[in-house]
């Protein structure tokens, strides 16, 4: 028993180190199964079920109160409830002044327990889900629930089933081995993936799995994972055979896979980093406000302080009610004076406003919900509304400054259009696709437009005969149906709408290749370099094919154990009607894979989607894909199977993909490449004569495609000797089964093979620009905000769109070379010319990314910034997701400006966390940009409403709302410390303590949260039409250091009026204090509620139900509480004090008096500033820009 606490903390540490090791050694839970856990193997990882909740029940009250003492205001209002236990400083009763912060603190504490307890319910519900885990005693998978999976299970998932954790995919239903999972759970992609099986398992059993599995430690990298099995033969695995938690099996019958990750260790949890918090520019700004008001508290405290002590030396004998403590003396003087200090911070303490913080959160939340359910930031063709993800930082939406955006997917729809290519130097311009495309921007009647919606089905054997008739009948009315143009909204397929998969063929190549294909294709003609060319299109990507008819249903299967034995197929049971899952995708034998309708491609961009679509218009169709094979149908109706070796995929720093197959007539080695024109360029082999020739020509098409705007792209080839590949190939397997440096090595291995390119062609591909979007950036421009584009495209056609957009106009002046020094003295000299006083340069800045990398060097940085604070556009080219983040950084950081950075792709997310608001637009590269992002939307359109009217209304509404706290508050309680001057710095109250609490608890705590809510300053119309209004947010804005203290003065004059009409009117009477301190309680709650009532500038039914009921319900309670009330603070009785007043017609003349005097000041000065609108906007000028802007 003794060495128990011993080996519990040796196993503890063990299991620390095992965790933390960057390497992990994994085996199977099968031979220990029904072993207790000490000996199990994988007993140190952690289970698969999953706790989100921030509290337990037991303990749910100390951590919540810990969690809110985080808070300096809710520690400082508890140490004054402390503070009045304590005899000698208390003010009043001690248990009244516990009752606002246990207001505050008991709602908090119920928002709180609500959250969690909505946590605490999902996370049961996901626990307790079924899954399946193969049992050895059973000899078969039984259901269990998530919560029973562990680290080193076998579980078999089946289609349209959520995987439970992360599973090494180790065999699947399929033959070759493939698993289609959907990832939209994780990043919103609805198009399938494909997952591999780690090679070895052809007829899988659990049992039969022995040894040891390696594999990193559990990152939050959703594109990465590392693993290999240290057999005779080591073998990698990587992420394309890890199957993630939270995705969705599809189109596979079942899968089997080995847990390596589990619960909280799993990628899915460890990307879940919960809710961002960002401060806002308001709140930074509110936090040194009330700093200025703890400084005037206690200025306020020490003067009542010193007064009392003045006043005790100022007796020449002890006045009679002044009663000695216990011991029979009084205190001295200065200590008293000390005292009196902390009494009056007691007294005084509602100077700062402790219901501020509740009512902006309540406010924000009511922002949101308006802006979510704004019917114009509602995108009808998705089905989908605004986002709002940061509930903190609204009102940073009427303060932005500069925006920051990406081109594709953002400013464009990311829905491509094959345009035009160039093969071995001959341009085909595609203009019977061009024209079908201008068909598309004619304006119809009820926005239709007029195009053929099916593809006309391609002939077996082509000729020119069927080429002209298809090309007459695309362009004869008689074929052609109307059709709106939704795109892919309602499609069960990204990159699918009519827009992007019709092509209509150029007729002269169209007539090329007719004459190549047709016949029996000989060996020469099977490497024509045409046919490469669309080979090259249709197999150089990652497209999954599947079938068209199955929808993506739930599959529901038998509970038998036939269904679940670990190699057998489970069958789909139609209970309902639903389609099947397909287990396999479309087979060569199958008939109807043989058409080409029942075909659906899905693609992970929108690029390779084009191409293939291209490739398809001219016959060459993708037929099925498998990780080892990829069939092609070509014109002539024959169909080519390509052995796929090895893939070489997409990334950043590369810019290109290659697929390396064997060719099946000529058996030949063949690497298809396609990339970036620049990245394929430079890796082309040396030649001379007419291949150089075709080279130059190609450069010459691609830089005529990027003046048009298109998005380019190269195709070349190579092939590879026998003896090349074998060597090539060893290097590559010892590079895939790495664990250190892995990428790296696999990098160094595609780099290796792409290299002495042959150039086959290029490609043009139109990326069409979205609804309104040059009316957004002009109304944006218009509105004081320079708006930057961040993209990775060439600079030609960076400037082409920057100029269908309306960011670039003609009179610009474009600076794109890299002379950064005399570009800016030719600025500096510019703004010193005298003649050109109150005018800007139309001046825009083009930079190509290894520019920009220079210009954000340390020498270079201050320069650079100085130069494009005086550009009023930028268009960053060639940039990475890195560079994009460093400059939304670097302006921020050194202008000072509030920044918002709009994207709609992974590569934006750096970009979006960077920036003050991040916006992610939800279009055709999934969600990763629009889970990063605080708000999202679907359509860059948007912005212009989002800004110009929300996020000034939200600004303005919070700003004044704040502003009104503080004035209401320190009006209030400035009542408090001018009676102090008559009752000997004392700390006594005229007003009643309870009153005191429910004037500020519920008196008034309603019309302000009102105010926040629901005012409009300016109608949305008009903020829409005069974008200029927007700017009185930017900056300073509405919250500025003298808007603050102006409000505060006014709140300290109001107070003398409020204090001293009643004073004078009561002078020399022998009126009780109560008497007294009523009708000054009621005449405040009338000028606090007045003074509003000018600041309100739309009134409704709402804001005068709420004043009118505030007023109701201050008499109500009042008379209530004068009424029963005899001995509620004694020794001081208020029974019957309003009843009493309210019958003496100088109660009345005190509130009506004392209401008009105080409020003159700010009427006739809120009425001047109304005078000066009005002027304005009888302007000409005014009113010219008005009407230019409809």
């Amino acid at each position: 028993n003794f060495c128990l606490p011993c080996t519990n903390k040796e196993d503890a540490l063990r299991g620390q180190r095992a965790r933390e090791n960057e390497l992990r050694s994994l085996e199977s839970n099968l031979p220990y199964e029904g072993l207790e856990k000490g000996k199990q193997p994988n007993r140190y990882f952690p289970s698969n079920a999953i706790k989100t909740t921030k509290y337990s029940l037991l303990f749910f009250i100390p951590m919540n109160l810990y969690e809110q003492f985080h808070r300096l205001a809710n520690l400082y209002f508890v140490g004054l409830v402390i503070l009045n236990f304590i005899p000698e400083v208390n003010a009043f009763q001690p248990e009244i002044a516990l009752i606002p912060i246990c207001v505050i603190l008991s709602l908090t504490a119920m928002k709180d327990a609500w959250e969690d307890f909505r946590r605490y319910q999902s996370d049961r519900k996901l626990n307790n889900m079924p899954c399946f885990i193969y049992s050895r005693k059973e000899k078969q998978f039984v259901e269990r629930h998530w919560k029973d999976v562990r680290v080193g299970d076998f579980v078999k998932v089946v289609c349209n089933e959520i995987i439970p954790a992360d599973l090494l995919l180790l065999y699947t239903s399929d033959p070759n081995g493939v698993c289609h999972i959907e990832t939209a759970n994780l990043d919103g992609e609805t198009n399938l993936k494909q997952r591999t099986a780690v090679s070895g398992h052809p007829e899988f059993e659990p049992e039969s799995f022995n040894g040891i599995l390696v594999c990193e430690k559990p990152n939050n990298n959703l594109n990465h994972f590392k693993g290999y099995k240290p057999d005779k033969q080591k073998v990698g695995a990587g992420i394309e055979s890890l199957l993630l938690r939270g995705c969705t099996v599809r189109n596979t019958d079942h899968a089997v896979g080995f847990v390596v990750y589990a619960g909280r260790e799993t990628k899915s949890m460890l990307n879940n980093s919960g809710p961002r918090y960002k401060r806002s520019k308001l709140e930074r700004r509110l936090n040194i406000d009330v700093l200025f008001c703890v400084i005037l508290l206690f200025t306020m405290c020490l003067i009542g302080a010193l007064g009392h002590y003045l006043w005790l030396n100022a007796m020449p004998v002890v006045p009679p009610y002044l009663v000695p403590p216990t011991s029979g003396q009084l205190d001295r003087p200065s200590l008293t004076s000390f005292y009196m200090f902390f009494t009056m911070i007691i007294l005084l303490q509602i100077l700062i406003p402790i219901s501020l913080y509740v009512s902006i959160e309540l406010v924000k939340i009511g922002q949101i919900f308006f802006i979510t359910n704004d019917i114009d930031l509602y995108d009808e063709e998705t089905d989908s509304r605004i986002q709002c993800k940061a509930l903190n930082i609204t009102e940073d939406l009427g303060q932005i400054e500069y925006i920051f955006s990406d081109k594709t997917g953002t400013l464009t729809e990311n829905k491509m259009v094959f345009r035009r290519c160039s093969i071995m130097g001959t341009e085909y311009p595609h203009k019977e696709n061009a024209i079908r495309l201008a068909v598309l921007d004619e304006p119809e009647a009820e926005e239709e437009v007029i195009f053929n919606q099916h593809a006309q089905p391609l002939p077996t054997r082509w000729s020119l005969d069927s080429e002209e008739a298809n090309v007459e009948d695309t362009h004869g009315h008689g074929s052609r149906r109307r059709s709106k143009v939704t795109g892919n909204a309602q499609s069960d397929v990204a990159f699918s709408s009519p827009l992007e998969t019709e092509v209509v063929p150029d007729g002269k190549l169209f007539q090329k290749i007719s004459r190549t294909s047709s016949g029996s294709l000989s060996h020469s003609q099977k490497t024509d370099a045409y046919l490469d060319f669309f080979l090259a299109l249709a197999i150089c990507n990652t497209v999954v094919v599947s079938m068209r008819n199955p929808k993506r249903h739930r599959t529901f299967t038998e509970d038998s154990e036939e269904n679940f034995q670990p190699s057998g197929q489970t069958e789909g049971v139609d209970t309902t009607g639903l389609q099947p899952c397909s287990p396999h995708p479309p087979s060569l034998s199958d008939e109807p894979a043989l058409t080409s309708d029942n075909l659906r491609y899905e693609a992970e961009s929108p690029d390779e989607a084009a191409l293939v679509y291209a490739a398809k218009a001219y016959g060459f169709t993708l037929l099925s894909r498998t990780p080892d094979s990829v069939s092609v149908r070509l014109p002539s109706g024959e169909v080519l199977d390509f052995e796929v070796l090895d893939t070489l995929t997409f990334d950043s720093n590369r810019k290109r993909m290659s697929v390396l197959v064997r060719h099946p007539i000529t058996k030949e080695y063949v690497l298809y490449t396609k990339g970036a024109d620049f990245a394929i360029m430079e890796l082309l082999e040396h030649f001379s004569g007419n291949k150089k020739n075709i080279a130059t020509v190609t450069q010459r098409h691609l830089d005529c495609y990027a003046k048009e705007g298109l998005r380019t792209l190269c195709i070349a080839k190579k092939v590879v000797s026998e003896a090349v590949y074998k060597r090539w190939s060893v290097d590559r397997k010892n590079a895939m089964a790495a664990i250190e440096n892995r990428e790296r090595l696999v990098m160094d291995t595609a780099v290796q093979l792409e290299k002495n390119l042959t150039l086959l062609g290029a490609t043009g591909i139109e990326d069409r620009l979205q609804e309104n979007v040059p009316d957004t950036i002009q109304a944006l421009r218009e509105a004081g905000i320079k708006v930057w584009v961040l993209t990775g495209d060439k600079p030609e056609t960076a400037v082409n769109i920057g100029y269908a957009c309306g960011l670039l106009e003609d009179e610009d002046l474009i600076t794109c070379t890299n002379i950064l020094d005399c570009t800016l003295e030719e600025v500096r000299r510019y703004n010193a010319d005298p003649r050109n006083v109150d005018t800007t340069q139309n001046m825009s800045l083009v930079i190509d990314g290894l520019t920009l990398d220079k210009a954000l060097s340390p020498d270079l940085l201050d320069r650079f910034v100085a130069l494009v604070k005086h550009c009023r556009a930028v268009l960053c080219c060639r940039v990475t997701p890195l560079q994009k983040s460093r400059v939304v950084k670097v302006i921020r950081e050194k202008l000072k400006v509030m920044t918002l950075a709009v994207g709609d792709g992974a590569n934006d997310v750096n970009m979006i966390q960077a920036a003050d608001i991040g916006i992610g637009i939800s279009g055709q590269e999934g969600m990763q940009a629009v889970m990063a992002s605080d708000f999202a939307i679907s359509h860059f359109k948007h912005l212009k409403k989002l800004l110009l009217v929300h996020g000034h209304w939200c600004y303005t509404r919070l700003a004044n709302m704040i502003i009104y706290f503080f004035y209401k508050n320190v009006a209030y309680v400035n009542l408090l410390f001018w009676y102090q001057f008559f009752c000997g710095f004392s700390a006594t109250a005229m007003i009643d303590y309870w009153l005191m609490i429910f004037f500020n608890l519920f008196f008034t705590s309603v019309p302000p949260i009102m105010f926040g809510l629901m005012d409009k300053d300016i109608s949305a119309e008009m903020l829409l039409g005069v974008p200029e209004l927007y700017k009185t947010g930017q900056g300073e804005g509405d919250y500025r250091f003298t808007t603050f203290w102006v409000s505060i003065l006014d709140a300290f004059y109001q107070s003398l009026v409020c204090f001293f009409v009643p004073y004078f009117v009561y002078q020399d009477s022998d009126i009780d204090m109560f008497t007294f301190g009523t009708p000054m309680n009621t005449s405040a709650l009338f000028i606090i509620l007045m003074h509003l009532s000018i600041e309100i500038k739309s009134w409704t039914v709402v804001h005068w139900i709420i004043m009118l009921g505030s007023v109701a319900l201050y008499f109500i309670v009042t008379l209530a509480y004068s009424a029963v009330c005899v001995t509620c603070n004694p020794p001081s009785n208020p029974y019957w004090i309003l009843q009493s007043q309210m019958e003496d017609p100088m109660f009345y003349l005190i509130c009506i008096l004392s209401t008009v005097v105080a409020l003159l000041p700010r009427y006739r000065v809120c009425h001047s500033l109304s005078s000066v609108g009005l002027k304005i906007f009888n302007c000409p000028e005014f009113w010219g820009v008005f009407v230019s802007t409809f």
